[in-house]
């Protein structure tokens, strides 16, 4: 295995951010050709690609088609603090023979599953700066300013946030009431789930030119999004800080030290309806995290503490 592991590794640590394919046989609008285009559109996208090449952030991975030019494909790591942490989010983008006139057309790659009032299971991106969504003039497309770039930073700053129940229209007033916070914490419980059924959908189906990421990704972090599952499953809050083994190391050395009210001490964020919660979240984030062990063990990912604790389980249960 350790062979493979190292192959794993190599592809992704050497995964470049930005880079050029021959084709997208794959790709939502393979099948759509863009139609006529002129040079200017031409010097446009060629602005664009240099764009993303240079300023993507760390947590964004694009592939365009030599080609098609008209063809985009991108995936963004969720942000910490969220419900989305640690998955992987793809989208497809297609550059109209109008662009920049008119913005791109996006797809998000969403396995059938609905994660964000944003994001719909059909694929659909809501955004005013796609022209889908209605917004104030400073947030619409712009084809002097508006690029690329632009939009799929707004996705992940603005779509994929700690609080996406109230992303949903007229529910951002719902923030100051009590049955607002308690809604917005179960929509991240249900989001949480469906990024892990995400997680599984990408392992056993990664998009084309993107292999290496998805398995090298849940290589390395597939351990602490198998530890979030816990965490999550003990009724903690579903993005809340986990502590790792280092953390729980100094957090005993500190309460044998100075007693258990140290305010350098992680502590754990409570879900306030964990007790209402626990049966149904517990039970499905229970074969979750099966299926992710599964998964996670076989891309090579450092999963031996929670394989060690399934086999002491199984042997308690037929004791």
């Amino acid at each position: 295995m350790s062979g493979k592991e190292d192959e794993f590794g190599k592809k992704y640590r050497f995964f470049k951010q930005f880079d050029t394919v021959e084709d997208f046989p794959d790709h939502h609008y393979a099948k759509n050709p863009v139609g006529k285009t002129g040079k200017g559109w031409t010097k446009r996208i060629q602005h664009d690609w240099k764009l993303l090449e240079n300023n993507l952030p760390a947590s964004i991975y694009v592939r365009v088609s030599e080609n098609r030019m008209d063809l985009l494909r991108a995936v963004m790591i969720g942000p910490q603090g969220t419900p989305y942490h640690d998955g992987l989010f793809f989208f497809d983008a297609q550059f109209p023979a109008s662009y920049p006139a008119r913005p791109p057309v996006l797809h998000y790659q969403s396995g059938g599953l609905e994660l964000n009032p944003n994001l719909y299971a059909s694929g659909r991106v809501c955004l005013s700066l796609l022209g889908t969504w209605r917004g104030d003039d400073c947030e619409n497309w712009n084809s002097a300013q508006s690029t690329m770039l632009q939009v799929l930073i707004s996705i992940q700053a603005l779509v994929l946030n700690e609080k996406p129940y109230f992303n949903e229209p007229g529910f951002e007033t719902d923030a100051k009431y009590a049955n607002g916070q308690r809604r917005s914490l179960e929509y991240n419980d249900t989001t949480f789930q469906n990024s892990c059924r995400t997680m599984l959908y990408s392992l056993r189906r990664p998009p084309q030119h993107f292999e290496d990421l998805v398995a090298g990704h849940f290589r390395e972090r597939g351990r602490a999004i198998l530890a979030a599952c816990k965490y999550y499953m003990e009724g903690n809050r579903v993005g809340s800080v986990v502590p790792g083994e280092d953390d729980e190391g100094k957090e005993l050395e500190i309460v044998n030290a100075q007693g258990p009210s140290s305010s350098d001490v992680v502590k754990p964020e409570k879900h306030e309806g964990a007790g209402r919660r626990t049966a149904s979240f517990k039970a499905k984030m229970e074969v979750l995290f099966e299926e992710l062990l599964m998964e996670f063990n076989v891309k090579g990912a450092h999963t031996r503490k929670f394989c060690a604790e399934k086999l002491k389980k199984s042997q308690r249960d037929a004791a």
